[in-house]
């Protein structure tokens, strides 16, 4: 159950980083349902990869949350048409 928790929590920390490094005008609550979406997809394209754990609270399981998040930012203001 905490891991749920602290996996929402730090997709949505995330999500506020991705839309600081994007721009992003959608607004905090936004970003961070954009966190939690990214980071959820990153972690799951992650597990391919052997040496990246990013199953535990760490500085590189965080990056790919992030990275996870700015790359769904970007698709999702490519599929809108917006610039930020």
């Amino acid at each position: 159950m905490w891991n749920i928790i602290l996996w929402i929590l730090f997709g949505a920390l995330a999500g506020a980083v991705a839309g600081r490094l994007m721009g992003s005008r959608r607004g905090l609550l936004s970003n961070i349902v954009v966190g939690i979406v990214g980071s959820f997809f990153a972690g799951w394209a992650g597990t391919g990869f052997k040496s990246l754990q990013t199953t535990n609270l760490s500085l590189i399981g965080f990056l790919t949350s992030v990275l996870g998040a700015v790359v769904f930012l970007a698709i999702l203001n490519f599929l809108t048409g917006r610039k930020n």
